[in-house]
């Protein structure tokens, strides 16, 4: 008997409206995280330097980024990261596919 692929189990997992809505709440919060942390190295800098330019510690730099973080970050938070390292926030949403 073969394993079922990876794609498999996601599509099996994912017809299951529970997981689902835990599956996009957390995909959200992992792709702001993967952002931050390309955005911050396009611009040059370590978690170190950016530290230091927020008058924080590196060790929440790591958390802001880190994926598996089970926290939210503030959204003044994210504004400030972001215009240490010369962006601005924007939001924007989106229609929810029809199930």
């Amino acid at each position: 008997m073969t394993r079922p692929s990876f794609s498999d189990f996601k599509k099996k997992a994912l017809a299951d409206p529970e997981v689902r809505e835990e599956y996009e709440q957390q995909e959200l919060a992992c792709e702001l995280r993967k952002k931050l942390i390309s955005l911050r190295k396009e611009a040059g800098l370590t978690q170190e330097d950016l530290a230091e330019m927020l008058h924080t510690q590196k060790s929440n730099i790591s958390r802001l980024e880190n994926v598996n973080s089970t926290t939210s970050p503030k959204l003044s938070t994210i504004e400030d990261y972001a215009k240490a390292i010369g962006y601005k926030v924007k939001i924007s949403f989106e229609p929810r596919p029809a199930t």
